[in-house]
Formats: structure tokens, sequence, C-alpha cells
């Protein structure tokens, strides 16, 4: 049963309580009686615009799918062979997860030298120490056996 229904109910039973509106407690009850039947066309009338409201909202959550589907295509995939779920020397072309822009510090085990290195640095291998000059190199293949 709906607001304006049960509203409506309420009246048809003061009604039939045939309550005389001469005395304070029949002016009351009929106010009352008055106030819940535009109370509950105000609810019927908001509910039936937040419907329409709802309706509205999906159609452009629809239309926004839609062009974001038209906008994005595919120019987000990636046109190189890597898999994209490692890093990749992709330039840019696409929007995997590199970990170029990481940084690594190593101590060298000669002159106890902390260095800073990219990860390009890393994947070149080995590199010189900038203060002593001692050769340091590296192995990625440990450091992916140890993820496993």
């Amino acid at each position: 049963m709906t607001l304006s229904e049960k509203a409506s109910y309420l009246k048809g039973l003061m009604d039939g309580l045939k309550i005389d509106d001469s005395t304070d407690t029949g002016k009351i009850l009929l106010a009352m009686g008055d106030l819940l039947n535009e109370m509950a066309s105000t609810v019927d009338t908001i509910d039936a615009d937040v419907d329409d409201i709802v309706d509205f909202c999906n159609v452009l959550d629809e239309d926004l799918h839609d062009i974001e589907t038209a906008l994005c295509d595919d120019d987000d995939e990636c046109d190189c062979d890597c898999d994209c779920d490692d890093c990749c020397d992709c330039d840019d072309c696409c929007d995997c997860d590199c970990d170029d822009d990481d940084v690594y510090e190593v101590i060298c085990p000669s002159c106890s030298d902390t260095i800073e290195l990219t990860y390009d640095m890393v994947l070149e291998g080995s590199i010189n120490c900038p203060n002593c000059g001692e050769l340091l190199e590296f192995d990625l293949d440990e450091e992916s056996d140890d993820e496993e």
C-alpha cells in the first residue's frame, strides 16, 4: 500500500467516525488528516521524480560508456611485443606499469659509498663505482628467483 493509499484509508476512517470539527480534538485530528494527505502526495511526487532521475542517470551512464569506448578504443594498448605485466622498453607506447622511475640504492663493497641507480642502469648489468672505480655487477635473474 502506498503512502497516498494509507493516508486516504485514515481519512476514510476519520470520516466514518464522524469526528466533530467543533471540538478542539476534532479540529486537530482533521488537520492531521489533511496534513497526512498533503505529505503523502508530496512524497509520491518526490518518489516519481527520483525514479525519473535514476532512469536519466542510467541513460547518461550508458552514453558515457559508449563515448569512452569510442574515444579510448584500443589506443591505450601497447603496440610492442612486450608482456606489460613486466617492465618493458616501450618508450611510452603503452600504459604499462614499468619500473623505469624506480631508484635503487647500492652500497659499494670496496668503499662503502651509497650509489643511487635507476632501473635502466641496473638493466645494463654493471657500472663502475663513481667513488672508487670498482666494477659493480647486477644479476636480475637472482631477484626474479627470490620473488618466485
